[in-house]
């Protein structure tokens, strides 16, 4: 079935967000949800909220689910927050700075309240860099003085001509462009603003009108957006397609010439490029970039774009001379890294973030156990949906996630269709009742539609008393649409709605699912991907880490300085990927 594409409500529907009654900061533990829902309304009112949503999903022509949730958001009359308490405060332990706006980006400033993991704090080296960072990135951002004379500095086509050194070092450039669908670009910007953490630059993003109004300006005071009209640089979206400025090139072109022989290797050859090209995505044409040596001349050119739809974080951890800073930055957990840096950087939009409150307040918000499911099918891993769904009944039953049925069976042959409730309970145990709410995310509504079944047709296994079950998924667009704003905004607010889970089963080698599960400090559950077309015996593994895997690791380089790193120390540390063994990942 087709679902609306557009997405009303969002001016005249949308709740006061402003109204809403404040979160607790104290540490002391709330009362449990089923005693907070008697306070404000009985427990079958859940059953009742449960029909709601589905009636998006069989009915042409009718709403969205997302207009549904904020008709439904308003009629609750401010039902308040129920995830679970934690000391934690909306500054998310000082990782963001509080000279923001709050009402230009009210998700940077309310998100703690709804996610429902805080297992990592900042260490005190990374607050002190990211706030020396801030201050570097207002005063070298787009409008100001020393951006100009960086730009001036770029069209003269070299990268130190006649500019005072100290500005020039000061303001250097790492700008990001965008490659690929939302996770892996989420990712990528993850992994680009590390290296400019590490190496001192300003990272700047060149938004496409795919992204316009996805993302909020992430520093405080300035603005992050390359103005892509007055760049000096032809083709910036298209020089994947003609690299002739890469740093492959340019080292082969004895552009750039590196003395190994010294104790400070440095670039020899001048004028050095007035900007350098690195293609680290999926083809890994710059594997060079991953050389100590080359890094070192690489600090020496002022712009450097940025191509990758790649999380190549982990990669980074193997150039000895950022090992240190590493270290520094994220002391209790390398799988940390991923965590922090997307909570720092990506908050969603008001338009975005106005979906996603609106839909959690609706449906999930008064859930005792938030359970998100993420399907991603690939083509290369493709197997018949009745086979997919009985993979994630079989990862259930190992992982011991999903509520059992009192039916006693786990088959997938809940195919039938019912268009009244998603939920099941028990009304003659007279226990205290618990509350499981499932999301499923996917392209299509097949897997929704066979676990809305399974618990509408069967109730729930009783533990002690009454267990009612939700099975809910916000959109089915049935493709992937990384052109369209609508559909992007969409996708966005799914996954921010999957990281306020409990507990996540998300698709091998998808960067969707990476990307929810370390902006929800959750380890995953993976499942894994179809071989040869068939379902693997394993169906699923739990994630040794959040961290996301950075599926082409440089290889085949010769490195001749900076890669002298203590070959246990980084075993320690970088793994193959559960999901995909010609991968890495951060663990601890």
């Amino acid at each position: 079935m087709d679902m609306d594409k557009e997405i009303s409500g969002v001016a005249g529907a949308a709740p006061n967000l402003e109204e809403e009654p404040p979160a607790s900061t104290s540490t002391e533990r709330r009362p449990p949800v089923r005693e907070m829902q008697s306070q404000r309304r009985p427990v079958l009112l859940i059953a009742g909220l449960m029909v709601l949503p589905l009636l998006a999903f069989f009915v042409r022509g009718r709403k969205s689910a997302w207009d549904i949730a904020a008709a439904k958001f308003i009629a609750m009359n401010n039902g308040g927050f129920m995830n679970a308490a934690h000391g934690h405060d909306e500054l998310l332990g000082g990782l963001l700075s509080p000279d923001m706006d709050n009402l230009s980006c009210r998700s940077r400033y309310q998100s703690w309240r709804y996610f429902k993991h805080f297992p990592y704090a900042p260490s005190p080296h990374l607050l002190r860099s990211l706030r020396a960072y801030e201050d570097r990135h207002r005063r070298c951002a787009p409008g100001t003085p020393l951006y100009a004379e960086a730009i001036d500095h770029l069209k003269s086509g070299s990268s130190s001509a006649a500019a005072d050194e100290a500005d020039m070092e000061e303001c250097r450039y790492v700008v990001w462009l965008p490659f690929d669908g939302l996770g892996n670009r989420m990712l990528s910007m993850a992994s680009g603003f590390l290296y400019a953490l590490l190496t001192g630059r300003v990272f700047l993003v060149p938004l496409p009108p795919d992204s316009g109004d996805l993302f909020c300006e992430p520093f405080p005071n300035t603005t992050w957006l390359l103005p892509v009209k007055d760049f000096p640089v032809d083709n910036l979206f298209g020089l994947g397609l003609n690299p002739e400025a890469s740093l492959t090139k340019l080292l082969a072109n004895k552009k750039i010439v590196v003395d190994v022989d010294t104790d400070d290797p440095a670039a020899v050859a001048t004028p050095l490029p007035a900007y350098v090209y690195l293609s680290l995505g999926w083809e890994m044409t710059d594997v060079a970039f991953f050389c100590g040596e080359h890094q070192a001349a690489l600090e020496k050119v002022s712009w450097l774009l940025l191509y990758s739809n790649l999380y190549f974080a982990p990669s980074l951890y193997q150039i000895a001379e950022f090992q240190d800073e590493l270290r520094l930055l994220f002391p209790t957990a390398t799988e940390s890294i991923s965590h922090l840096l997307l909570r720092y950087l990506l908050h969603p939009s008001n338009t975005v973030w106005g979906m996603v409150t609106r839909y959690y307040h609706s449906y999930l918000a008064n859930a005792d156990r938030r359970i998100g499911i993420q399907i991603r099918m690939f083509n290369f891993g493709a197997i018949p949906v009745d086979d997919m769904y009985n993979q994630i009944l079989a990862c259930s039953r190992q992982e011991h996630i999903l509520p059992e049925t009192d039916d006693g069976s786990d088959a997938a042959g809940d195919t039938a269709t019912a268009t009244t409730s998603g939920g099941s309970s028990d009304s003659n145990n007279n226990g205290s009742s618990t509350t499981t709410a499932i999301l499923v995310v996917s392209l299509y509504a097949d897997y929704y539609e066979r676990l809305r079944v399974r618990y509408y047709e069967h109730t729930a296994a009783k533990h002690g008393g009454n267990t009612w079950v939700g099975v809910f998924q916000p959109t089915h667009e049935e493709r992937q649409a990384t052109e369209s704003l609508a559909h992007n905004q969409k996708a966005l607010a799914e996954v921010y709605l999957l990281s306020f889970s409990d507990e996540l089963v998300t698709s091998g080698r998808s960067t969707f699912g990476y990307v929810s599960s370390s902006l929800a400090g959750v380890r995953p559950t993976i499942l894994l991907t179809a071989i040869d077309h068939k379902v693997p015996e394993t169906p699923c593994q739990r994630a040794v880490s959040m961290d996301p895997c950075n599926h082409k690791p440089p290889r085949g380089v010769v490195c001749r300085r900076g890669m002298a790193v203590d070959r246990d120390d980084l075993a320690h540390h970088v793994r193959v990927c559960e999901d995909y063994d010609i991968g890495v990942k951060l663990f601890d």
